[in-house]
């Protein structure tokens, strides 16, 4: 390990609301970032040292590792995060043993990134608790978009998606009661956006017209069957 981050310094972060990223990647790099700009304290772990080199400065403290290494990791606190985030892709092997040794400290929030089906399989036997797969859900997105019926498009877990898309005609002019979305297609308008307005909660008295723009969350295939409604 590099002495760039003392032990002491780790484990102040690991005290506080902070995450640990391993692996600082494109995946793990964007993550890592994305946290701190949030306001978020991240402590960045990569065996590489350029990639520890080019994120000093960038987040609250980086550290070159081997996250595969159990020694390694308790020199610095990693067992005392709340919530960890694998973002090694490439190297399978280090991606499960890192993920491992997470689950061995009982880290409580365990986030992994799987670059194929038996690798998320394998992740989730190991006791991840959240395993991400960026390219599929990515995939599937931009799908969705290129489609052109839909504006945005967010799958959750559990059979649910929210979309967001132009009101349909048959609701032009209606009040959101009396279209019937919610009878008729099973899925719920939670949002409007008027043309020079910012995005309100809708009500049974909202009014859809022709440019606005709405929010539409249900099951997932009645939400994508419903943007297909022009």
């Amino acid at each position: 390990m590099t002495p760039m981050t003392p032990a002491r310094t780790a484990h102040r972060l690991a005290e506080a609301d902070s995450v640990v990223v391993l692996g600082l990647g494109r995946f793990g790099s964007a993550i890592a970032t994305e946290l701190v700009k949030t306001g978020t304290e991240v402590l960045g772990v990569d065996c590489d040292e350029e990639l520890v080199q080019a994120h000093n400065g960038v987040l609250t403290h980086v550290v070159q590792a081997d996250s595969t290494n159990v020694q390694a990791l308790r020199q610095i606190a990693v067992p005392d995060f709340d919530r960890a985030v694998v973002g090694i892709g490439t190297n399978i092997e280090a991606s499960l043993l890192t993920a491992s040794l997470l689950v061995e400290f009982e880290v409580p929030s365990i986030w992994a990134k799987a670059i194929s089906e038996p690798h998320g399989k394998i992740l989730t036997q190991l006791g991840v608790h959240n395993v991400i797969a960026p390219e599929r859900d990515m995939g599937k997105r931009v799908a969705h978009l290129v489609r052109g019926a839909m504006l945005d498009y967010v799958e959750f877990e559990d059979n649910f998606a929210m979309v967001k898309m132009r009101t349909p005609t048959f609701a032009y002019g209606k009040l959101l009661g009396e279209a019937k979305i919610r009878a008729t297609y099973g899925v719920t308008v939670i949002a409007i956006r008027k043309d020079t307005e910012e995005w309100t909660y809708t009500a049974a008295d909202t009014l859809l017209e022709k440019d606005d723009r709405i929010i539409v969350a249900g099951p997932t295939r009645k939400t994508e069957q419903f943007a297909l409604i022009t």
